[in-house]
């Protein structure tokens, strides 16, 4: 179980990171980005950061751009952020919302028949 000040970070992350996200970038591609999650390992050297995205583009090539953006939003991070350390930023596709749309879906059809 995380403790209070990791969920902390992980939230003060979130909340910075999507403002930088939206504020501070100039790629098209990053601004259609919604942060969804983060989770920040125990010794605060990682965080995962969770995003969904709008277009409709391959998952594999938006964790692309975001992992070639993670050391500028990790810098814009440490401006923002009073932690000593800044933890590592690893960008995953969270698939939750497709795979509940599916999920949804296939009750719907049950309920039909």
């Amino acid at each position: 179980m995380p403790s209070h000040k990791i969920e902390r970070i992980a939230s003060d992350i979130l909340k910075y990171l999507s403002n930088i996200i939206l504020t501070e970038t100039n790629d098209e591609l990053l601004k259609t980005i919604t942060l969804t999650e983060v989770k920040v390992s125990k010794d605060l050297s990682y965080a995962k950061v969770y995003f969904t995205s709008i277009l409709d583009m391959p998952h594999k090539d938006i964790e692309k751009e975001m992992k070639e953006a993670a050391p500028f939003l990790r810098g814009c991070l440490a401006k923002v952020l009073e932690v000593r350390n800044i933890p590592e930023l690893q960008f995953e596709y969270d698939e939750t919302i497709e795979y509940a749309t599916k999920i949804e879906r296939i009750i719907t059809n049950i309920n039909k028949s």
